[in-house]
């Protein structure tokens, strides 16, 4: 690809999490970290040696200095983030041994809802080879929905890769707007990563991997990935040839943000020229190797931890 000033430019939320590995119940203390599925896809493909910019807007509150020094030290261009007088999101996450993950959401009128046009400057999103965004991100406000939309339609129009994942989970958002959404933004969309196991069957309403591979393809979409948790895998759909990519590995701790984990290092390997397979392979080890970790961020590979597997495995 061009070498331009940036690889990726992702669009989302960044919230606070206190994660616990009790349940909420007895828990007496909670670490404190930060995620958002739009910010693990930016700093995924930072640890990578991807130069990523990151589009949001940041809270006001004890948690700013906090925030923009660990995205720095995670080397993303934050260039682009604007300050508001609003409180950052928080989410609380319990991965007690043996129970279901708990998540509790503090997620109304937060900072990243504010993200709107005028967060997306033409010249910027111009600079890089792909822009990412989510249904989660649309799903923060009417503006952000809007954002998403320009900043889409400006790559569009200038060469710009885009990339998108409905990211649906009925805790956040209904299944009838999610759907809205995805309609909304489908025509734009050059890269679609989606899954078996929530957007198939709620936002396609369809039942199988093949069907979905095929309407998908029939709606002008070339490079999609479907994330399938029943076969343990990838089927990367590259201009209509399917190849299945197995996961990494099936030994895992926490899957907190694995899928967007790998959607970071898939991104970054597009970006990087590799094919849509090698791309899914490469991510594919690295959300493997996330998942071994516990929580969103923390456990993300870095790129010798990636490359020395991908390597030996080539």
């Amino acid at each position: 690809m061009s070498d331009k000033h940036l690889d990726i430019i992702t669009i989302g939320e960044s919230l606070i999490e206190f994660s616990t590995n009790q349940k909420f119940e007895d828990a007496e203390c909670l670490h404190k970290y930060y995620g958002g599925d739009s910010l693990v896809v930016a700093v995924a493909a930072s640890r990578l040696k991807s130069k990523v910019g990151f589009i949001t807007c940041l809270g006001n509150d004890a948690f700013k200095d906090y925030l923009v020094k660990s995205w720095q030290s995670e080397g993303l261009d934050i260039s682009c983030v604007s300050t508001v007088e609003d409180n950052n999101g928080i989410y609380l996450v319990s991965r007690a041994a043996g129970e279901d993950k708990e998540f509790i959401y503090y997620r109304k009128k937060i900072a990243p809802a504010k993200v709107s046009i005028e967060n997306i400057n033409e010249d910027y999103i111009k600079s890089a080879n792909i822009v990412y965004a989510s249904g989660i991100t649309q799903s923060l406000s009417i503006q952000a929905r809007e954002s998403v939309q320009k900043a889409f339609t400006i790559a569009k129009e200038n060469g710009v890769l885009t990339a998108y994942d409905p990211n649906f989970s009925a805790t956040l958002t209904t299944k009838d707007a999610a759907k809205e959404k995805f309609d909304d933004i489908l025509p734009l969309i050059d890269i679609l990563f989606i899954n078996d196991k929530n957007d198939i069957k709620h936002l396609l309403e369809l039942d199988s991997v093949e069907n979905a591979a095929k309407i998908l393809c029939d709606r002008g979409i070339h490079n999609i990935v479907i994330k399938s948790s029943k076969n343990n895998g990838y089927y990367v759909v590259y201009n209509q040839n399917v190849t299945f990519v197995p996961y990494y590995t099936n030994n895992v701790l926490d899957t907190t943000s694995t899928g967007d984990t790998f959607n970071g290092a898939y991104l970054h390997a597009i970006a990087k020229s590799y094919t849509p397979v090698e791309a899914a392979k490469i991510a594919a080890i690295a959300a493997g190797l996330q998942a071994q970790g516990i929580g969103a961020i923390k456990s993300i590979p870095y790129y010798d931890e990636v490359y020395n597997i991908y390597k030996s495995e080539a």
